[in-house]
This record gives structure tokens, C-alpha cells and sequence, in this order.
């Protein structure tokens, strides 16, 4: 499926959000968290633009699931060591080793199921922290309402995450057509909703 210039529009709003956020959403906190939010944010902004230049076909790529990965893992550690300092040498460990795992799955041929399993379990810890976290802190109200809306983002990007991971495996969760008329929607919603999350959370 070729992508269209609504797509490159779509991905190029949400290369500019994603740069937005790397450049003044993150000012005023630690080390860690800045570090980690740049990254996730970092590469988000430029795997779009590269959807942006080189189109669709970019996701035939092997990097994809490393991608797809580091995202996730980087944005739920941000959060993490932010909010929750008692787990935050726990949740470090799991994103390093986290993501050696799927690096390692995906690197070489295995038999069986353990590729599938890291990326799902990988995938569902890091999505469900983003979506989870931001929730229960704006409910609690140790968090402004909108910070919720992080939440959401996070819930998103774990659907993105899953989609293009087990669409690069083989297994796709949904048609690729479908997933590739809905990919550019889902970033832009995703990344907007992170930002207006930590703009006004």
C-alpha cells in the first residue's frame, strides 16, 4: 500500500509534536527522566520522518520491532523514575534487559514461541506503566486531570507498538491494509495526546 499525502501530512504533524516535546516539553526535571523522554520522543520523531521520506516500505525493516521497542520502554521509564521512586532501579533493570531481550529475539532465528513472548510481555509491562501511571496519579489527585490524557497516549502507542511489531513477525493482529491506513492517525493521536498531557498535567 502506497502512502498518500494526508499520511505524510499526518506523520509530519506528528514529527513536529514529537520534536516539540523533545526541545520544550521535558524542561525542569531529572536527569533521568529527561534522558529517557528524549529518547522515546527522539525516536519517534525520526522513525515518522523517515515514514514521511521513504514511505510504507520502511517498515519491511528489521529495525522496526527494535523501534517499536524503544519507544514504550523509554516513555514508561521516564514516568517511573519520576513518580515511583521506590521502583525505579527495578523498572531501569527491566527496560535494559527488556529491550536485550527482544534485541536478542529478534537478531537471531528461533524456534518456537520465546520471540513472541519477550516482544507481548515487553510490550504489555511498558504500555500498560504509560497507561496505568498517569491514570491513577491525575485520579489521585497528585496530578492535574489532564495528565490522564498520557494515559490514553500510552495506551495508544502500545497498540502502535503491538501492531507494527507482530505486522514485522508475520503474525499481524489486523489486514495490512488496515494497519497501514491507520498507523499515520494513530501517531498523530498519540503523540498529541502525550503532549497535551504534559503541557497541562
Amino acid at each position: 500500500m502506497k502512502i498518500t499525502a494526508f499520511d505524510r501530512i499526518l506523520l509530519l504533524i506528528t514529527a513536529l509534536l514529537a520534536a516539540y516535546q523533545v526541545a520544550v516539553g521535558i524542561d525542569g526535571l531529572g536527569y533521568v527522566p529527561i534522558t529517557a523522554y528524549t529518547i522515546g520522543f527522539g525516536v519517534l520523531l525520526v522513525a515518522c520522518l523517515l515514514l514521511v521520506i521513504l514511505g510504507f516500505e520502511v517498515l519491511d525493516s528489521r529495525i522496526v520491532v527494535i523501534i517499536s521497542t524503544i519507544i514504550p520502554l523509554s516513555l514508561s521509564l521516564g514516568l517511573v523514575w519520576e513518580h515511583l521512586a521506590a521502583f525505579r532501579s527495578a523498572y531501569l533493570y527491566f527496560a535494559i534487559f527488556g529491550f536485550l531481550a527482544v534485541l536478542f529475539t529478534r537478531s537471531i532465528r528461533l524456534a518456537g514461541r520465546l520471540p513472541v513472548i519477550v516482544l507481548a510481555v515487553v510490550h504489555g509491562v511498558a504500555g500498560l506503566t504509560i497507561f496505568l501511571l498517569p491514570i491513577v496519579l491525575a485520579a489521585q489527585g497528585i496530578a492535574r486531570p489532564a495528565y490522564a490524557l498520557v494515559g490514553f497516549g500510552g495506551a495508544l502507542i502500545g497498540i502502535v507498538g503491538l501492531m507494527l511489531s507482530f505486522f514485522r513477525i508475520g503474525r499481524p493482529i489486523l489486514p495490512q491494509d488496515t494497519i497501514l491506513r491507520i498507523l499515520p492517525v494513530l501517531l498523530t493521536c498519540t503523540t498529541a495526546a502525550f503532549v497535551l498531557g504534559f503541557l497541562f498535567g
